[in-house]
């Protein structure tokens, strides 16, 4: 019997094999949404993560119930558990488009011991409440096709080290798709979410100070466990952990870009202490700033 939610909604499950790179890439409509996809049902839900790209489309479908218009060169991002409906059918919406599935647990490795704390899939844990589009720059989307048509060759040449480079591909996709989700307070501006973009505008202002919780509760007149309540529910993290997301990104870039001891990144990113910075650095990254600018040289 098919699995269904407790509302009876029908839940597409990824289905992994032997040997088998646990990601899938589908064009459309060259292979439309088939019964193992969508379960043989216009609404459904999914236990995978799934990036719906629009090279050419016109159309609407819904996601937890709120309707979306499909303009030629969107890309939606969707995470398990989140109810698809498609009520002139999918085929009707995407004209010229792409799919590509993977389970949560692809890139669970180290560190990250959940799906929704990795920094390459934060995109996917902000929230059913949000929005789930990016959009993708026309003079960007030849390229866009060009890396989804060489995942795809890869996965069926099948040819030595295939699973490898299906999960590098991979990789490289949601690295891309990341870099378009790095404006987090443009966009909850656009989504009518006040308060979240004020948070993150506290967090680009004061990231490069030894700010807390409490710091950035205070600038925003609320308690630090009513902000902790709300921008977890929101975005499926805490506020500590996207300003140390924020500060990581930074300290990041000045260990690649420019020559400053690690000392001095720390301290550029609100760690005064080095060997406070060099342990949160290797938590999240497993490897020191030193090995991680080595690695990048």
């Amino acid at each position: 019997m098919a699995r269904r939610t407790a509302q009876g909604v029908p839940v597409a499950v990824f289905q992994r094999g032997p040997g088998v790179p646990p990601v899938a890439v589908s064009h459309l409509p060259d292979e439309p949404l088939t019964a193992e996809v969508l379960p043989g049902r216009q609404t459904h839900t999914h236990d995978f993560l799934v990036l719906y790209y629009a090279q050419r489309a016109t159309g609407t479908f819904l996601i937890d119930d709120r309707s979306w218009s499909v303009t030629d060169g969107d890309l939606f991002v969707i995470a398990p558990g989140q109810v698809l409906s498609f009520p002139a059918g999918p085929g009707n919406v995407v004209e010229d488009g792409w799919v590509v599935f993977f389970p949560a647990d692809v890139l669970r490795t180290g560190a990250y011991a959940s799906w929704r704390t990795h920094p390459l899939l934060f995109p996917f844990a902000r929230g059913a409440d949000r929005a789930q589009r990016l959009r993708i720059p026309p003079a960007a989307r030849a390229a866009w096709v060009a890396r989804l048509v060489e995942f795809d060759a890869e996965l069926r040449a099948r040819r030595d080290g295939y699973r490898e480079a299906a999960l590098a591909h991979l990789t490289l996709l949601l690295v891309a798709v990341a870099r378009m989700s790095t404006d987090v307070a443009g966009e909850l501006r656009s989504a009518d979410e006040p308060l979240l973009a004020a948070v993150f505008d506290v967090i680009e202002q004061r990231f490069s100070e030894p700010i807390s919780l409490a710091d950035v509760a205070g600038a925003l007149a609320l308690t630090p466990g009513h902000l902790t309540t709300v921008v977890r529910r929101k975005t499926g993290r805490t506020v500590q952990q996207w300003l140390s997301e924020r500060r990581m990104q930074e300290a990041r870039r000045l260990l690649t870009e420019t020559d400053l001891t690690v000392a001095a990144v720390g301290r550029r990113v609100g760690y005064p202490d080095a060997s406070y910075f060099i342990r949160r650095f290797r938590a999240d990254h497993e490897a020191t700033p030193a090995q991680w600018r080595q690695a990048a040289d």
